[in-house]
């Protein structure tokens, strides 16, 4: 018989794991991986939007699109500095994908 608690934990458990496949799948797309990297090099200062845009050479509607699918799937920040919007990775979020994904490497031993 399963107990309350174990019930919590299975939930816990599928819920971060709908969490890191809707992100594995927002970086799933050559564009929105591009713009993570550039993010990720620029650091937690922030880079303008009209910087990754000049450096993918897309259109702004379609940068736009991509960057709203990283910030829903809590991959990267926004926020406005008078008329410019700075994206950043979300370092915590990031580094907890990549350690969901390492778990249970060796299974569970040192590599």
């Amino acid at each position: 018989m399963r107990s309350y608690f174990d019930d919590i934990r299975s939930k816990d458990v599928a819920t971060k794991l709908e969490r890191h496949a809707a992100q594995l799948h927002a970086l799933g797309h050559p564009v929105r991986l591009s713009i993570l990297r550039i993010l990720v090099q620029g650091g937690p200062a922030g880079t303008a939007a009209g910087d990754i845009q000049s450096r993918l050479a897309v259109p702004a509607s379609t940068l736009s699109h991509h960057l709203s699918r990283l910030v829903q799937a809590d991959l990267i920040t926004t926020r406005g500095e008078g008329t410019f919007h700075l994206y950043a990775p979300d370092v915590r979020a990031l580094r907890a994908l990549t350690n969901y994904l390492w778990q249970d490497c060796c299974k569970g031993g040192a590599c």
